[in-house]
């Protein structure tokens, strides 16, 4: 860019652009507006080889003139883009965090306490002291599902504010008379993350630190539970089901009880392997009459931790996993893998109706990648490491057919 053509911008546009070559050889500058959405826009190469210093640098010099610096790859090119500076995040009130926290406490206890419970009557029937004495048969699942919950959470959360990042404490959905008592947590992210680096490291932290509590959790309950037959007839107006398996529940399973379950009465004309398969992804035949894990209340939370992760890790979107993607491939190939993560759910919605959706919910929410501030800076090889473990453990933990009703 030549000094003539620098006379003639206006002068703050002439400051940013000096600020910008500390760090920035200038092909070209573009100025722009509303429309266009950046004040300025200059393409050329960073002249500073860590691109995550240089953004740090320029950041800071632009602040005080209230802009915001956005660094990008466009076509093979490096561009610079000064947008206005992003509005100051600000945080809900603290108390409705520790109100549903609370409610979720009560829903989840309701939950482990119907699982453990062995007298049928209505315990809206009791007295209250006979309420409260049943609902603390439930305080092993609510502090097993609830310690899965909040050590992701708590994942996201801490390495987020170490990396400087403005994030919520997590939000609890209480979510009472269903099978966990529970819609999860989410902890709310109030600005953009600075670079791919921030992005990965707080959207990994949540499933890693919460299977470091699920994966114990699940065995302590398994050995818990007891083996019993897989009943046929039900009383009227009961449902019964078999909880799904993953590669890894399918291999902790064995190792408790040196078996693959549920074990079938009989394998029928298929051979065990071919009847394993399909029973893994179709959830049929249903082995009414086989032998399957009585799950213990400990065991089943452990079991919700696992499906939990599993859902947070499907690589699309604005899921941890989506996150995982977008650094490891970028935005083009993340795009390009939506459409077949799609069509499996679909295709695995015949046999399971939840996948449906799950995949509603990430075509009209979740095609939209969370972007950082600095796309130019990459993730280290330590990091491309631990996100392709983290899909190899999605592969792991991902049940194809979570529920198998027998009715």
């Amino acid at each position: 860019m030549s000094q003539e053509t620098l006379q003639h911008l206006p002068v703050d546009l002439a400051a940013i652009t000096q600020h910008v070559k500390q760090v920035f050889d200038i092909e070209s500058v573009t100025t722009g507006g509303a429309k266009q959405g950046y004040h300025a826009k200059y393409t050329g190469r960073l002249t500073m080889a860590d691109s995550e210093a240089a953004y740090d640098q320029l950041a800071a010099a632009v602040k005080p003139m209230r802009l915001t610096v956005l660094f990008r790859e466009v076509e093979g090119q490096q561009v610079i883009l000064l947008i206005d500076e992003l509005p100051e995040p600000t945080t809900g009130p603290v108390w409705v965090i520790i109100l549903l926290f609370v409610l979720t406490i009560l829903s989840v206890m309701f939950t482990g306490a119907q699982f453990a419970a062995t007298d049928m009557t209505s315990p809206f029937k009791q007295s209250f002291t006979g309420f409260l004495q049943y609902l603390l048969k439930g305080w092993p699942f609510a502090v097993s599902l609830l310690g899965i919950l909040l050590g992701h959470e708590l994942g996201h959360y801490l390495v987020g504010r170490s990396r400087g990042e403005k994030v919520t404490l997590p939000y609890f959905i209480p979510f009472p008379f269903s099978a966990f008592g529970t819609m999860g947590a989410f902890i709310n992210m109030k600005e953009i993350p600075k670079n791919k680096k921030h992005l990965l490291d707080i959207g990994i932290a949540g499933p890693l630190i919460g299977l470091l509590v699920a994966i114990p959790v699940l065995f302590i309950g398994l050995s818990l539970s007891t083996l019993g037959p897989i009943e046929g007839e039900l009383q009227e107006g009961y449902v019964h089901f078999i909880e799904g398996n993953s590669l890894f529940y399918l291999g902790a399973k064995y190792l408790t009880f040196g078996r693959l379950l549920p074990q079938p009465a009989s394998y029928g004309d298929l051979s065990p392997f071919l009847y394993w398969l399909k029973y893994f992804f179709t959830g049929s035949p249903v082995p009414v009459g086989g032998l399957d894990v009585q799950i213990h209340p400990v065991a089943w939370a452990g079991w919700a931790g696992l499906f939990v992760t599993a859902i947070n890790l499907i690589p699309a979107g604005q899921l941890d996993g989506g996150h995982v993607l977008y650094v490891l491939l970028g935005k083009k190939k993340a795009q390009r893998l939506l459409p077949v993560i799609l069509i499996l759910l679909g295709v695995l919605g015949f046999f399971w109706t939840g996948w449906w959706l799950w995949a509603g919910l990430i075509f009209f929410l979740g095609r939209r990648f969370a972007e950082p501030l600095d796309q130019i800076t990459p993730i280290d090889r330590k990091r491309k490491v631990l996100a392709s473990i983290a899909l190899i453990i999605f592969i792991l933990i991902f049940i194809p057919v979570p529920l198998v009703v027998i009715q």
